[in-house]
């Protein structure tokens, strides 16, 4: 088998209609989504499959929804192949799902933490004023000190995921992030904002931290196995602790570490499991040519390559 990477993306990746065709197809994805409804009391599959986009949207409802249908590929894709991946990674929120994927963490405890992780998210700061935008082909280093040459007045902005060596996320006060990409525009720096409802991994989510605290000191981890590597670090967590979980909610996403820890340990394929193609993309961009990426969004081919790796 080849030394795969399992890779589980975070918000962002939804849209509506997902996971709708893999519960068509599949049992297991059927009784996936069922647990979900039941754990949350409200139809989350509703929501995934037909919901409105500005409903699957809200941070609350966006969180369960990616990781619901992520564990339902998984199962998916372990049900029909022997696909057995050397490490497990999740980007942010799919922290979560890699811990449910690696056996440490209980599914149906993952789908409340990530609902309570979303409303403590957007409670954290008010609505409207915060913000985040990527940028796109502008040093790390240099980004760092460009949010710092903002005025303070302004309020705070951070680098808080670094997804590559040339795509950064910025994150803060709309006004802050407002002002330094306008400023890297005026400097041709290609900068997006994101269709987000709070400034995620910047300190300004250190009240919603506090607030999951308790919820996830109690939060039992099964020693399986399965290594995983931590956003926080962008390392092996051996063993890992449910602080990084604690700490990740107001701290950057490490990603181009994660990445090149993976690289290190011998994955030779990078295996995205869940909605969308962001991980892949990334990826691409980013591990040695020759590697094999791939992607679950459409599943029978998703459940063809796995094949291929055995």
């Amino acid at each position: 088998m080849a030394n795969i990477l399992a890779m589980f993306p975070g918000q962002g990746s939804q849209y509506v209609g997902m996971g709708k065709a893999l519960c068509e197809g599949f049992e297991v994805a059927r009784n996936t989504f069922s647990e979900a409804d039941e754990v949350l009391d409200f139809k989350l599959s509703d929501l995934c499959f037909n919901g409105l986009e500005a409903e699957l949207r809200l941070t609350a409802n966006q969180q369960p929804a990616i990781l619901t249908t992520s564990i339902a590929v998984w199962r998916v894709l372990t049900s029909e192949t022997d696909l057995r991946p050397k490490l497990f990674t999740g980007h942010s929120l799919g922290e979560y799902s890699a811990l449910v994927a690696a056996g440490k963490l209980d599914f149906a405890r993952a789908v409340k933490l990530v609902r309570m992780r979303g409303q403590a998210m957007q409670r954290a700061v008010p609505e409207g004023t915060g913000a985040m935008a990527a940028v796109i082909g502008l040093d790390p280093a240099a980004l760092i000190e460009k949010c710092k040459a903002i005025d303070t007045r302004l309020g705070t902005v951070e680098v808080v995921n670094f997804n590559g060596p040339q795509q950064q996320i910025v994150s803060g006060h709309k006004t802050a992030v407002e002002a330094l990409t306008k400023a890297l525009a005026d400097e041709k720096i290609r900068c997006t904002p994101l269709p987000v409802s709070a400034p995620f991994h910047s300190s300004l989510m250190a009240p919603a931290r506090e607030e999951m605290t308790p919820k996830l000191e109690g939060t039992p981890l099964n020693p399986t196995e399965y290594p995983v590597i931590a956003n926080l670090t962008g390392q092996l967590a051996q063993p890992y602790t449910i602080d990084n979980l604690i700490k990740q909610i107001d701290s950057p996403v490490l990603w181009t570490d994660t990445l090149a820890t993976a690289v290190a340990e011998g994955c030779d394929t990078f295996f995205e499991v869940g909605p969308g193609k962001v991980l892949f993309g990334l990826a691409r961009k980013a591990v040695p040519k020759g590697s094999k990426i791939i992607h679950s969004d459409a599943i029978d081919k998703a459940i063809q390559d796995a094949r291929a790796l055995i």
